[in-house]
Protein backbone atom coordinates (compact mmCIF):
# COMPACT_ATOMS: atom_id res chain seq x y z
CA UNK A 1 0.00 0.00 0.00
CA UNK A 2 0.91 3.86 0.39
CA UNK A 3 4.44 4.17 0.70
CA UNK A 4 6.07 1.12 -1.02
CA UNK A 5 6.59 1.57 -4.35
CA UNK A 6 6.08 -1.41 -6.61
CA UNK A 7 8.32 -2.73 -9.22
CA UNK A 8 5.47 -4.75 -11.21
CA UNK A 9 4.19 -3.42 -14.69
CA UNK A 10 2.08 -0.26 -14.07
CA UNK A 11 1.93 3.08 -15.03
CA UNK A 12 3.85 6.03 -12.89
CA UNK A 13 2.74 9.69 -12.60
CA UNK A 14 4.44 12.36 -11.55
CA UNK A 15 2.60 15.14 -9.17
CA UNK A 16 3.79 18.76 -8.07
CA UNK A 17 5.52 18.05 -5.05
CA UNK A 18 3.96 21.26 -3.60
CA UNK A 19 0.35 19.70 -3.82
CA UNK A 20 1.19 16.23 -3.74
CA UNK A 21 0.13 15.47 0.08
CA UNK A 22 -2.75 17.77 -0.05
CA UNK A 23 -3.82 15.62 -2.87
CA UNK A 24 -3.28 12.49 -0.99
CA UNK A 25 -5.23 13.33 1.79
CA UNK A 26 -5.03 12.84 5.47
CA UNK A 27 -3.60 9.41 5.95
CA UNK A 28 -3.62 8.86 2.29
CA UNK A 29 -7.63 8.58 2.15
CA UNK A 30 -7.70 9.92 -1.45
CA UNK A 31 -5.64 7.24 -2.89
CA UNK A 32 -7.69 4.39 -0.84
CA UNK A 33 -10.98 5.64 -2.14
CA UNK A 34 -9.58 5.69 -5.75
CA UNK A 35 -8.08 2.17 -5.07
CA UNK A 36 -11.67 1.12 -3.80
CA UNK A 37 -14.25 2.60 -6.47
CA UNK A 38 -11.57 1.81 -9.35
CA UNK A 39 -10.13 -1.49 -8.66
CA UNK A 40 -6.79 -0.52 -9.13
CA UNK A 41 -3.67 -0.64 -6.95
CA UNK A 42 -2.10 2.74 -5.56
CA UNK A 43 1.35 3.26 -4.23
CA UNK A 44 2.93 6.62 -3.20
CA UNK A 45 5.75 8.13 -2.01
CA UNK A 46 6.99 11.65 -2.14
CA UNK A 47 5.60 12.82 -5.12
CA UNK A 48 5.22 10.52 -7.02
CA UNK A 49 2.59 7.07 -7.19
CA UNK A 50 2.41 4.07 -9.04
CA UNK A 51 -0.53 2.52 -10.49
CA UNK A 52 -1.57 -1.26 -11.26
CA UNK A 53 -4.49 -2.30 -13.35
CA UNK A 54 -6.41 -2.13 -16.17
CA UNK A 55 -5.48 0.25 -18.62
CA UNK A 56 -9.43 1.56 -18.43
CA UNK A 57 -8.97 2.15 -14.96
CA UNK A 58 -5.68 3.40 -15.16
CA UNK A 59 -6.35 6.21 -17.29
CA UNK A 60 -9.99 7.27 -15.25
CA UNK A 61 -7.38 7.28 -11.96
CA UNK A 62 -4.28 9.04 -14.12
CA UNK A 63 -6.60 11.68 -15.06
CA UNK A 64 -8.39 12.00 -11.76
CA UNK A 65 -4.76 12.36 -9.87
CA UNK A 66 -3.36 14.81 -12.54
CA UNK A 67 -6.43 17.58 -12.25
CA UNK A 68 -7.27 17.30 -8.62
CA UNK A 69 -3.42 17.67 -7.94
CA UNK A 70 -3.92 21.23 -10.28
CA UNK A 71 -6.70 22.21 -8.40
CA UNK A 72 -5.52 21.16 -5.15
CA UNK A 73 -1.95 23.69 -6.28
CA UNK A 74 -5.06 26.39 -6.59
CA UNK A 75 -6.01 26.06 -3.21
CA UNK A 76 -8.88 23.75 -3.89
CA UNK A 77 -9.99 21.36 -0.82
CA UNK A 78 -9.39 17.85 -2.24
CA UNK A 79 -10.93 15.86 0.52
CA UNK A 80 -13.12 12.41 0.08
CA UNK A 81 -16.50 14.39 -1.71
CA UNK A 82 -14.14 16.05 -3.87
CA UNK A 83 -12.39 12.08 -5.16
CA UNK A 84 -15.73 11.02 -5.64
CA UNK A 85 -17.66 13.72 -7.59
CA UNK A 86 -13.89 13.65 -9.99
CA UNK A 87 -14.95 10.09 -10.17
CA UNK A 88 -18.50 10.74 -11.18
CA UNK A 89 -17.69 13.02 -13.84
CA UNK A 90 -14.44 11.35 -15.09
CA UNK A 91 -16.44 8.20 -16.10
CA UNK A 92 -19.98 9.24 -17.08
CA UNK A 93 -18.90 12.50 -18.45
CA UNK A 94 -14.69 11.87 -19.95
CA UNK A 95 -14.80 15.00 -22.32
CA UNK A 96 -15.06 16.97 -19.10
CA UNK A 97 -11.99 19.26 -17.93
CA UNK A 98 -11.85 18.46 -13.84
CA UNK A 99 -11.14 22.21 -13.40
CA UNK A 100 -13.93 23.61 -15.19
CA UNK A 101 -16.35 21.87 -13.57
CA UNK A 102 -15.26 22.70 -10.47
CA UNK A 103 -14.34 26.30 -10.79
CA UNK A 104 -16.69 26.86 -13.85
CA UNK A 105 -19.99 26.97 -11.98
CA UNK A 106 -19.02 27.36 -8.38
CA UNK A 107 -21.56 30.11 -6.54
CA UNK A 108 -20.55 32.11 -4.38
CA UNK A 109 -22.47 32.96 -0.92
CA UNK A 110 -21.27 35.01 1.84
CA UNK A 111 -18.45 35.78 3.01
CA UNK A 112 -17.40 34.93 -0.72
CA UNK A 113 -17.40 31.08 -0.04
CA UNK A 114 -17.57 29.20 -2.68
CA UNK A 115 -20.32 26.30 -3.01
CA UNK A 116 -19.33 23.57 -5.80
CA UNK A 117 -21.77 20.64 -7.83
CA UNK A 118 -21.16 16.90 -6.72
CA UNK A 119 -22.14 15.93 -9.75
CA UNK A 120 -23.19 15.93 -13.13
CA UNK A 121 -26.65 16.36 -12.21
CA UNK A 122 -25.81 19.41 -9.80
CA UNK A 123 -23.68 21.62 -12.74
CA UNK A 124 -26.86 20.97 -14.91
CA UNK A 125 -28.85 22.22 -12.33
CA UNK A 126 -26.85 25.14 -11.83
CA UNK A 127 -26.49 26.14 -15.36
CA UNK A 128 -30.01 25.96 -15.67
CA UNK A 129 -30.79 27.81 -12.83
CA UNK A 130 -28.62 30.65 -14.14
CA UNK A 131 -30.10 30.15 -17.42
CA UNK A 132 -34.14 29.78 -17.15
CA UNK A 133 -36.59 31.59 -14.79
CA UNK A 134 -38.29 28.62 -14.20
CA UNK A 135 -36.64 25.68 -13.20
CA UNK A 136 -38.12 22.02 -12.61
CA UNK A 137 -35.82 20.03 -10.32
CA UNK A 138 -37.12 15.92 -9.27
CA UNK A 139 -35.06 13.39 -7.35
CA UNK A 140 -34.32 11.58 -4.13
CA UNK A 141 -34.41 13.20 -0.90
CA UNK A 142 -30.63 14.47 -0.34
CA UNK A 143 -29.13 14.95 -3.92
CA UNK A 144 -28.59 19.16 -2.91
CA UNK A 145 -31.67 20.63 -4.62
CA UNK A 146 -32.90 22.99 -1.99
CA UNK A 147 -29.27 23.43 -0.98
CA UNK A 148 -27.75 24.49 -4.13
CA UNK A 149 -31.15 26.30 -4.53
CA UNK A 150 -30.70 28.21 -2.01
CA UNK A 151 -26.87 29.40 -2.51
CA UNK A 152 -27.89 30.66 -6.44
CA UNK A 153 -30.48 32.45 -4.19
CA UNK A 154 -28.09 34.05 -2.01
CA UNK A 155 -25.72 35.18 -5.06
CA UNK A 156 -28.51 36.61 -7.18
CA UNK A 157 -29.24 38.60 -3.82
CA UNK A 158 -25.87 39.42 -3.36
CA UNK A 159 -25.55 40.50 -6.70
CA UNK A 160 -28.48 42.58 -6.45
CA UNK A 161 -30.12 40.32 -9.60
CA UNK A 162 -33.55 40.33 -7.09
CA UNK A 163 -34.50 42.48 -4.42
CA UNK A 164 -35.73 39.15 -1.96
CA UNK A 165 -35.90 35.75 -1.91
CA UNK A 166 -38.77 33.81 -1.14
CA UNK A 167 -39.19 30.25 0.07
CA UNK A 168 -42.47 28.60 0.33
CA UNK A 169 -43.54 24.94 1.14
CA UNK A 170 -46.75 23.39 1.17
CA UNK A 171 -48.07 22.30 4.48
CA UNK A 172 -49.90 19.55 3.64
CA UNK A 173 -51.71 19.08 7.16
CA UNK A 174 -52.77 22.69 7.38
CA UNK A 175 -56.60 21.79 7.79
CA UNK A 176 -57.78 19.26 10.61
CA UNK A 177 -54.84 17.83 11.99
CA UNK A 178 -52.69 20.80 12.07
CA UNK A 179 -55.63 22.22 14.59
CA UNK A 180 -54.43 20.02 17.52
CA UNK A 181 -51.23 21.94 17.28
CA UNK A 182 -50.43 24.68 20.07
CA UNK A 183 -49.79 28.71 18.78
CA UNK A 184 -50.82 30.46 16.56
CA UNK A 185 -50.78 29.63 12.02
CA UNK A 186 -47.18 30.88 12.19
CA UNK A 187 -46.09 28.82 14.81
CA UNK A 188 -48.43 25.87 13.64
CA UNK A 189 -46.68 25.76 10.37
CA UNK A 190 -42.83 26.26 11.12
CA UNK A 191 -42.14 22.92 11.66
CA UNK A 192 -43.20 22.34 7.87
CA UNK A 193 -40.38 25.36 7.26
CA UNK A 194 -37.60 23.84 9.05
CA UNK A 195 -35.31 22.42 6.29
CA UNK A 196 -35.24 25.87 4.47
CA UNK A 197 -34.29 27.16 7.28
CA UNK A 198 -31.57 24.74 7.87
CA UNK A 199 -30.35 25.55 4.67
CA UNK A 200 -30.55 29.45 5.00
CA UNK A 201 -28.37 29.15 8.22
CA UNK A 202 -25.86 26.97 6.78
CA UNK A 203 -24.92 29.07 3.64
CA UNK A 204 -24.99 32.70 5.67
CA UNK A 205 -25.20 31.95 9.52
CA UNK A 206 -27.98 32.51 11.95
CA UNK A 207 -27.03 35.99 12.76
CA UNK A 208 -27.31 37.76 8.92
CA UNK A 209 -29.60 35.18 8.34
CA UNK A 210 -32.22 36.73 11.12
CA UNK A 211 -31.33 40.71 9.95
CA UNK A 212 -32.51 39.49 6.20
CA UNK A 213 -35.67 37.59 7.21
CA UNK A 214 -35.66 41.39 9.69
CA UNK A 215 -35.62 43.74 6.93
CA UNK A 216 -38.12 41.72 4.49
CA UNK A 217 -35.18 40.47 2.16
CA UNK A 218 -36.03 36.79 3.03
CA UNK A 219 -39.28 35.51 3.26
CA UNK A 220 -40.34 31.97 4.20
CA UNK A 221 -43.91 30.99 4.30
CA UNK A 222 -46.16 28.20 3.49
CA UNK A 223 -47.53 27.92 0.28
CA UNK A 224 -50.91 28.97 1.60
CA UNK A 225 -49.71 32.73 1.89
CA UNK A 226 -48.88 33.06 -1.42
CA UNK A 227 -52.10 33.39 -2.41
CA UNK A 228 -53.42 36.71 -4.36
CA UNK A 229 -49.62 38.18 -4.51
CA UNK A 230 -47.44 38.77 -7.55
CA UNK A 231 -43.52 38.03 -6.62
CA UNK A 232 -41.78 40.51 -8.71
CA UNK A 233 -37.94 40.93 -8.64
CA UNK A 234 -37.89 37.70 -6.22
CA UNK A 235 -36.07 34.50 -6.23
CA UNK A 236 -38.56 31.78 -5.17
CA UNK A 237 -38.15 28.40 -4.13
CA UNK A 238 -40.89 26.28 -3.59
CA UNK A 239 -39.34 23.27 -2.05
CA UNK A 240 -41.01 19.79 -1.50
CA UNK A 241 -43.33 20.79 -4.45
CA UNK A 242 -44.35 17.13 -5.08
CA UNK A 243 -47.11 17.78 -2.13
CA UNK A 244 -48.95 20.51 -3.87
CA UNK A 245 -52.25 19.91 -5.86
CA UNK A 246 -52.62 20.36 -9.03
CA UNK A 247 -54.87 23.72 -8.18
CA UNK A 248 -52.11 24.81 -6.09
CA UNK A 249 -49.01 24.50 -8.30
CA UNK A 250 -51.29 26.63 -11.17
CA UNK A 251 -51.91 29.11 -8.52
CA UNK A 252 -48.27 29.25 -7.18
CA UNK A 253 -46.97 28.86 -11.19
CA UNK A 254 -48.90 32.44 -11.56
CA UNK A 255 -47.64 34.37 -8.90
CA UNK A 256 -44.24 34.95 -10.46
CA UNK A 257 -44.11 38.40 -11.60
CA UNK A 258 -41.57 41.19 -13.64
CA UNK A 259 -37.15 40.10 -12.70
CA UNK A 260 -38.73 37.08 -11.05
CA UNK A 261 -36.89 33.35 -11.21
CA UNK A 262 -39.05 30.32 -9.50
CA UNK A 263 -37.21 26.59 -8.52
CA UNK A 264 -39.47 24.07 -7.85
CA UNK A 265 -38.19 21.04 -5.88
CA UNK A 266 -39.58 17.91 -5.19
CA UNK A 267 -39.27 13.88 -4.52
CA UNK A 268 -42.04 12.42 -6.63
CA UNK A 269 -41.69 8.99 -4.69
CA UNK A 270 -42.37 10.40 -1.56
CA UNK A 271 -46.13 12.32 -2.25
CA UNK A 272 -48.00 12.40 0.89
CA UNK A 273 -51.01 13.59 -0.35
CA UNK A 274 -53.88 11.07 0.09
CA UNK A 275 -54.01 8.04 -2.50
CA UNK A 276 -56.39 9.27 -5.07
CA UNK A 277 -54.83 12.90 -5.12
CA UNK A 278 -52.62 13.79 -7.98
CA UNK A 279 -49.19 15.70 -7.21
CA UNK A 280 -49.45 19.04 -8.22
CA UNK A 281 -45.55 19.16 -9.09
CA UNK A 282 -46.22 15.81 -11.27
CA UNK A 283 -49.23 17.46 -13.47
CA UNK A 284 -46.96 20.72 -13.76
CA UNK A 285 -44.28 18.66 -15.18
CA UNK A 286 -46.29 17.02 -18.10
CA UNK A 287 -48.04 20.30 -18.57
CA UNK A 288 -45.02 22.65 -18.90
CA UNK A 289 -42.56 19.67 -20.73
CA UNK A 290 -43.04 21.43 -23.98
CA UNK A 291 -42.62 25.35 -22.91
CA UNK A 292 -39.49 27.06 -23.94
CA UNK A 293 -37.57 29.01 -21.09
CA UNK A 294 -38.25 26.22 -18.58
CA UNK A 295 -35.67 23.63 -17.37
CA UNK A 296 -36.30 20.53 -16.29
CA UNK A 297 -33.80 18.26 -14.23
CA UNK A 298 -33.56 15.08 -12.85
CA UNK A 299 -31.92 13.78 -9.81
CA UNK A 300 -31.19 10.16 -8.76
CA UNK A 301 -29.42 7.76 -6.02
CA UNK A 302 -25.79 8.46 -7.25
CA UNK A 303 -26.41 12.61 -6.90
CA UNK A 304 -26.88 11.65 -2.76
CA UNK A 305 -24.94 13.58 -1.17
CA UNK A 306 -25.74 12.73 2.25
CA UNK A 307 -23.78 9.56 4.14
CA UNK A 308 -23.13 6.70 1.61
CA UNK A 309 -25.87 4.54 3.14
CA UNK A 310 -28.59 7.03 1.69
CA UNK A 311 -27.59 5.82 -1.74
CA UNK A 312 -27.86 2.40 -1.09
CA UNK A 313 -31.37 3.16 0.83
CA UNK A 314 -33.04 4.80 -2.40
CA UNK A 315 -31.31 1.89 -4.38
CA UNK A 316 -33.30 -0.68 -2.44
CA UNK A 317 -36.39 1.56 -2.39
CA UNK A 318 -35.97 1.93 -6.05
CA UNK A 319 -35.47 -2.17 -5.87
CA UNK A 320 -38.86 -2.60 -4.05
CA UNK A 321 -40.90 -0.22 -6.43
CA UNK A 322 -39.56 -2.32 -9.78
CA UNK A 323 -40.50 -5.67 -8.16
CA UNK A 324 -44.00 -4.34 -7.00
CA UNK A 325 -44.83 -2.71 -11.19
CA UNK A 326 -43.38 -5.84 -12.24
CA UNK A 327 -45.91 -8.02 -10.11
CA UNK A 328 -48.56 -5.50 -11.28
CA UNK A 329 -47.95 -6.10 -15.02
CA UNK A 330 -48.32 -10.25 -14.18
CA UNK A 331 -51.42 -11.15 -15.89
Amino acid sequence: MTGKVREAPGRRVALDPDTAQALFGINDENLHLLEHELGVEISGRDQEVFLEGSEEDLDVAERILLQLGALAGQGHLVDAASVRTALQVAIEQPEVSLERFFTGTEVRTAKGRAVHPKGPNQKRYLEAIRNHDLVFAVGPAGTGKTFLAMAMAIEALNSRLVRRIVLARPAIEAGEKLGFLPGDMIEKVNPYLRPLYDALYSLVGFDRATRLIERGQIEIAPLAFMRGRTLSEAFVILDEAQNTTPDQMKMFLTRLGLGSKAILNGDVTQVDLGPKAKSGLVDASHILADVEGIAHVEFDRRDVVRHELVKEIVRAYERQERDRDTDRSRP
